[in-house]
């Protein structure tokens, strides 16, 4: 093997060999490993924001990202935050649940076909029922998935994030609602009244409340606890730190705008890029990676780019160290307006 193709892992000889062993360590954000490993002190809540917790130490806002967030905070309104992929949208959901200490962040990703009942909670009728049928073959009259015991339908029911973060407690949940502008048109206007409200019904609980006991049923959360909900009603008691985020690809109704506290977040400068990179990569890398940063910072003057695509091409080309460096850093940094 030549020297310029040291850093190849797969070489595409058809030849099988063990240069898997090679492979270094991923980088922080692509570390799988401990996601099944509960941070300390343990819990459900703990499990995902230990996987985000390194963006979370890391974030650093800027004097109006800091008084966006507070100003959400203080009225109890949703973030509406725009810019482009990888200007740290999603981060500040993490940063806000890591640094006040409440808990795992609810995350709803949107997509073309989301609504609303999506985000709210879903219930499996067709397991209902197939768990009856068997019930009814099989004698057993008193089963909780048979006709006449209603008290197990809340083992059909699953919260989603946003009915999760609507849960009545003491201190607010942080729901991250992710691209929302890749939503059809309605979900916008069909997320108003629940934003503004901070409540929604369950009809299949509400219909049989007077014949389960105390009006209550046990139902999952999105999180994978049982909660109980009384009355077929979900309503907060402390309303949810609720981030909306956008890469700006659409227009919202102004009913919406009207509810939310928008927070546009520009391209960082240098020092900004420069100290996220130290922050995930080490010093070293950042060093040795300045002359990248700078040309990214030109090159976003009149092409969309991403940061997290700056981070591999210095992640890469720092462990990898391969002879072509400012090629395959051209590579990873592709503008993302128009297709090469």
């Amino acid at each position: 093997m030549t020297e310029s193709s040291e850093w190849l892992i797969y070489r595409g000889a058809g030849e099988p060999h063990d240069g898997i062993d090679r492979l270094p360590a991923p980088p922080p954000w692509r570390d799988f490993s401990s996601r099944d490993t509960a941070s300390e002190g343990g819990g459900s809540e703990n499990r995902r924001l230990g996987a985000h917790r390194h963006l979370a130490e890391l974030h650093r806002p800027g004097a109006e990202e800091l008084e966006m967030i507070n100003a959400a905070l203080y009225l109890r309104r949703p973030l509406l935050v725009t810019g482009s992929p990888g200007t740290g949208k999603s981060t500040l959901a993490h940063s806000v649940a890591y640094e006040l200490g409440l808990g795992d962040v609810l995350r709803w990703s949107i997509v073309s076909r989301s609504s609303l009942q999506d985000g709210l909670y879903h219930y499996d009728a067709i397991a209902r029922l197939q768990d009856v049928q068997i019930a009814a073959q099989g004698g057993f009259g008193s089963a909780a998935g048979s006709p006449g015991a209603v008290e197990g339908i809340g083992g059909y029911i699953r919260l989603g994030p946003l009915g999760t973060a609507l849960l009545p407690s003491d201190t607010p949940r942080v729901l991250l609602i992710d691209e929302l502008d890749k939503s059809d048109i309605d979900l916008p206007n069909d997320l108003l009244n629940v934003l503004e409200e901070g409540e929604f019904e369950i009809p299949e609980l509400q219909r049989i409340a007077d014949r389960l006991p105390d009006g209550e049923a046990e139902v999952l959360t999105a999180d994978g606890t049982k909660v109980r909900v009384r009355d077929g009603r979900v309503r907060c008691r402390a309303f949810p730190f609720v981030v909306l985020t956008s890469n700006g690809e659409r227009d919202f109704p102004a009913p919406l705008m009207r509810r939310c506290i928008h927070l546009e977040l520009g391209h960082p400068d240098h020092s900004r890029l420069a100290t996220f990179v130290r922050a995930h990569l080490g010093d070293e890398a950042a060093r040795a990676g300045d002359d990248l940063i700078s040309r990214f910072l030109e090159r976003s003057r009149s092409e969309l780019l991403a940061t997290d695509q700056l981070l591999n091409a210095i992640f890469l080309t720092d462990a990898a160290a391969p002879p072509s460096r400012d090629r395959l850093a051209e590579l990873l940094i592709q503008r993302l307006d128009r297709p090469r």
